[in-house]
């Protein structure tokens, strides 16, 4: 920020005061306007940091400093950082293969389409091939930690009548199963 327009504002105000003196106080004020230029310009600077204090005692977070750059004022604000939300934790590592392993096994795995495209999506989330993603599945489920969840959902009234999507069935004909 430039302050020097402001100080020549002044200057020309107290010209114009003291013409209605005459020569001899237009003259003396002349001299005085050059001789107080740099005291107007502290009083000036004292005055904008004294704002930037108090604007900065408002703000709840951050601040206002005013900086002396030459002749010119510098405003430097400073903002408290924006809450940003924490980047996702990264995908757990795959668990190590035990050390049992003695080699590989291909094996063919027929699966419906929907089933192929969502299991791709689940390891593409994971940051993993569909390869891997099935592998670490398949340790899991039969890891000797691994729980078998098989619930029988016939008891509950949803799935127990006969619907458009869901034929009339014996009693347990419905379950949901899966490892966890």
């Amino acid at each position: 920020m430039d302050i020097t327009p402001y100080v020549e504002s002044l200057r020309r105000d107290l010209l114009a005061a003291a013409d209605a003196g005459g020569d001899e106080v237009r003259a003396a004020a002349e001299r005085l306007t050059y001789a107080l230029d740099p005291s107007t310009r502290l009083v000036l600077m004292e005055a904008i940091s004294q704002a930037a204090a108090e604007i900065t005692a408002e703000l709840p977070d951050g601040g206002v400093d005013v900086r002396l750059n030459g002749r010119d004022l510098d405003f430097v604000v400073d903002l408290a950082p924006a809450h940003v939300a924490p980047a996702p934790p990264p995908p757990p590592a795959p668990p190590a293969p035990p050390e049992d392993d003695e080699g590989l096994a291909r094996i063919t795995l027929r699966i419906p389409e929907s089933v192929k495209a969502r299991a791709e999506e689940k390891a593409a989330a994971a940051g993993h091939s569909l390869n891997t993603w099935l592998v670490n599945v398949v340790r899991g489920a039969t890891s000797d930690h691994a729980v078998n969840v098989d619930i029988d959902l016939s008891s509950l009234p949803f799935f127990s009548q006969p619907g458009p999507n869901r034929p009339a069935g014996p009693r347990g004909s419905r379950r949901m199963t899966g490892w966890q």
